[in-house]
């Protein structure tokens, strides 16, 4: 009984934290924004989205030193399928998502293109070399860069209107470090507690890997687009995720492959052809109306539950 009590304790301390973590974390990115020069939609999609990337980092270069190129691969493949069709479905049905133009004319193509040459890699030699990581690094450093130079270009032609009681840099700074520490510290005790009543229940280590631990990874995202979401900071809730999956891609399997490279893969095509579907699927779903409805979120969502009781059945 004590056992159950902790693993309460842990879930209940572990939603606490997700939610004032991504409370600290929108409000400190948002800031951050303003007092850079650049956009709130820039800030989702780099430095929110990247620090929210963390736990998927750490999987996957463990699971790459390790010699596990399914775990890294398949984690980062999960992942991208859960920011789409889980969260930015769950997001839209709380409250419409509004696109802006750049995200449809830049980095929607560029999170397909992503996704399209992760695919064209991986079926080439069912993992990723050292030179296949190098090409994806590179790419996120050059997506990187042209989006703070592109967003500053912009910001001075038509600056954002400021707060009048704005926060200082160094305050914004400082909520963004402590909201992540909250949101890493959250996920783990939340994922945790999760894993313990998933077995108590006598649910397989194969389906709680396939769905405990993948959503479990992307909690960080999860909570920060959905309080986004919440307090209106659309360009963060949407920014945060197509972020996200730029960086899995790019940053993290670009960095892994060059640590030690992945090799002997096995993930079900099936996997990656999910994966590709939402990516592509986004761009006439957001074109629809210049937004992501309740009703596009909710066929996400129907998406994201017929995945998940393929998994299930699969390797249940």
């Amino acid at each position: 009984m004590s056992q159950i009590l902790l693993n309460v304790l842990y879930a209940a301390g572990g939603i606490a934290g997700l939610y004032f973590g991504a409370e600290l974390l929108v409000k400190g990115g948002a800031a951050a924004a303003r007092k850079a020069g650049i956009s709130s939609l820039v800030i989702g999609l780099t430095l929110v989205a990247f620090s929210t990337s963390a736990p998927e980092l750490v999987v996957s270069v463990d699971a790459a030193l390790s010699g596990n190129a399914d775990i890294s691969l398949g984690n980062i493949v999960g992942s991208n399928i859960c920011n789409i069709a889980l969260i930015l479905g769950l997001c839209a049905c709380i409250t419409p998502l509004h696109v802006k133009v750049q995200l449809l004319r830049f980095d929607v193509p560029i999170m397909i293109a992503a996704a399209l040459m992760l695919t064209a890699f991986y079926f080439s030699n069912h993992g990723l070399t050292r030179l296949q990581g190098a090409i994806l690094l590179a790419c996120i450093i050059a997506y990187t860069v042209w989006s703070i130079r592109a967003s500053r270009r912009a910001n001075s032609a038509c600056p954002e209107e400021k707060p009048k009681h704005d926060i200082t840099l160094t305050k914004a700074l400082a909520l963004i470090v402590f909201g992540l520490a909250a949101l890493i510290i959250g996920a783990k005790g939340f994922l945790l507690s999760s894993v313990y009543f998933a077995r108590l229940f006598n649910v397989s280590d194969a389906v709680i890997g396939l769905t405990v631990v993948a959503v479990g990874t992307s909690l960080p995202e999860l909570a920060t687009s959905v309080v986004a979401a919440i307090k209106g900071e659309n360009d963060i809730a949407v920014g945060n995720v197509l972020g996200s999956n730029i960086f899995n891609i790019f940053g993290i399997l670009g960095l892994a492959p060059l640590v030690k490279p992945l090799s002997g893969a096995t993930l079900n095509p099936i996997d990656m052809g999910m994966m590709v579907f939402c990516s592509v699927a986004l761009l006439p779903i957001m074109r629809s109306g210049w937004k992501i409805s309740r009703l596009e979120g909710a066929f996400f969502l129907l998406v994201y539950c017929g995945y998940t009781a393929y998994l299930v059945i699969q390797h249940g």
